[in-house]
């Protein structure tokens, strides 16, 4: 009696059970096969609507026309030989891909994906220059007011032989004082400021733009479709750009940015230093202190990351406000240390990475609030306590908060799971570098809801798909793309109890993360 809203057509093509029949074999399984078969037509179905609700916004954003947006070759050769360093072929190609973008008359939708120091945002600052060349506005969003802070400093300096002055060039975050975020907002809505860097605070009701042409969203993952669409409602169809440093495997890219274009930057600059990670005991931790303070001695910077703000009955893990006490007191008595962690105010948090930034703290303890972007060159030494509590994708980002600058970096990783074995995961921090070889691997262990670390729409639904399963996930992707060629708004006879299941689903994710 339960009505199949899956057209045979597709059905017969995918060769799936028919709806009753999976739902029979689901709960009382005539053989294995028949069991595997219905899990397998259940996954098919989630993925498929997930596929088909990302084209069909992809679509939506693509049916209005874009703003035209190109540049002389000269102009563009003057403003790349300012830079301070050659781009890789790598960043070549990708900004090749957002030139043709663009240029095309159609809203770009792209995703940057690079590793940890690949060299993504001088990609986008060109685009932004390229923008404002055009006479339209940019708006980058960052995660955090540490990365959007940082941002503001590397494209004010990048963007001046573009042309763009500091004062249009313009930081607005939450903790911003409210006369200088009035001042902003005037600035945009006339269209004096031609770019503005932030966090969440760019979303809010009050900001509006002159001719909002290029967003950028940094650090995709920390951002949902909700926040995306957000942005972009700020403009008319403006161009989008996000990044991402998550190595995100080719099925999960294929599944979560089915809307996007992808371009990988997958080179590193010359020059970046390859970074020495060991596992250590616990009983090597006096080891691994003396290591920080020989780094230290010889004008070097560190960074102690532990899991937790502060110490907690329910987990037994170090806790950074009690072990910075602890190091201060017992162990680096004559070093500077600093603090930082996400319960810190946003003032707070500035004049500490300042300060460490600076060179005025020698040893940062913090948590995992230093994962996104923060780049102080002269760090070389990163230990991370409790090391197995992180997922490897975390961890690999922590280890590119050092290596940035010209001196051999190390990260030392600290288990505090009992028992003698090594973490065979912290070993593969040993093992490779390779941020998409140790993403795969996260992938695998810890499931896509953790390693995304953000729930995206119509992503926490997946009961019974596995995106490790990228043959089914192909599969649905390709019947979803022919449906689409066929059919977009499924108006046909057959394809309106799918068009409903679609409306069910797609709406029920958007309610998830608004």
């Amino acid at each position: 009696r339960v009505p199949d809203p899956m057209p045979d057509a597709i059905r017969e093509s995918a060769d799936l059970l028919d709806l009753p029949n999976t739902l029979q074999q689901i709960h009382f399984p005539d053989t294995l096969d028949l069991l595997k078969d219905a899990q397998q037509r259940l996954a098919f179905d989630e993925l498929f609507l997930l596929q088909l609700g990302v084209l069909a916004q992809k679509r939506d954003w693509q049916s209005a026309p874009g703003l035209p947006v190109s540049a002389p070759d000269e102009w563009l050769q003057a403003l790349l030989a300012s830079l301070p360093f050659p781009l890789t072929g790598a960043q070549t190609r990708a900004l090749n891909d957002l030139r043709a973008d663009l240029a095309s008359g159609r809203p770009m939708n792209r995703l940057i994906q690079g590793d940890v120091g690949s060299g993504k945002t001088v990609v986008a600052a060109i685009a932004l220059a390229l923008a404002a060349r055009a006479g339209l506005q940019g708006a980058l969003l960052a995660p955090t007011s540490i990365l959007a802070d940082q941002h503001h400093r590397t494209l004010t300096a990048l963007l001046a032989p573009a042309g763009l002055q500091p004062e249009e060039i313009r930081l607005l975050l939450g903790a911003t004082p409210n006369s200088q975020k009035a001042e902003i907002r005037a600035g945009l809505a006339s269209g004096e400021v031609k770019l503005v860097i932030g966090t969440h605070a760019l979303l809010e009701a009050p900001v509006e733009f002159a001719n909002l042409g290029l967003a950028v969203i940094d650090e995709q993952h920390r951002f949902g479709v909700a926040q995306r669409a957000a942005l972009r409602g700020k403009g008319s169809n403006p161009h989008l750009l996000v990044m991402t440093a998550t190595p995100i495997p080719r099925s999960l890219a294929l599944t979560l940015y089915g809307d996007l274009d992808l371009t990988v930057i997958d080179e590193m600059p010359p020059g970046r230093q390859p970074i020495t990670t060991r596992v250590l005991r616990q009983v090597e931790r006096q080891r691994a202190f003396a290591f920080i303070r020989a780094q230290v001695t010889a004008g070097r910077q560190a960074f102690i990351i532990y899991p937790l703000v502060e110490e907690s009955e329910k987990i037994e893990a170090r806790a950074a406000v009690d072990e910075y006490a602890i190091l201060q007191k017992n162990i680096f008595p004559d070093l500077k240390l600093g603090l930082l962690h996400g319960r810190m105010s946003g003032d707070e948090k500035d004049t500490a990475m300042s300060a460490f930034r600076a060179g005025e703290i020698q040893v940062l303890v913090s948590t995992s609030v230093v994962e996104v972007g923060v780049d102080v060159p002269n760090a070389t030494v990163l230990l991370v306590e409790g090391a197995n509590r992180f997922g490897l994708s975390q961890l690999h980002q922590f280890r590119g908060r050092v290596g940035r600058g010209a001196h051999k970096s190390y990260c030392l990783l600290i288990s505090d799971a009992s028992g003698s074995a090594p973490d065979p995961r912290l070993v593969a921090m040993e093992e490779t570098s390779d941020g998409f070889v140790l993403a795969e691997r996260d992938l695998q262990q810890r499931g896509p809801g953790d390693f995304l670390g953000v729930r995206q729409s119509g992503f926490a639904d997946l009961r019974m798909a596995k995106l490790t399963d990228v043959r089914l996930i192909e599969k649905a992707r390709r019947e979803a793309a022919a449906l689409f060629a066929r059919d977009p708004d499924l108006t046909q006879p057959e394809h309106r109890a799918l068009a409903a299941r679609l409306e069910q689903q797609w709406m029920q994710g958007q309610a998830d993360i608004s």
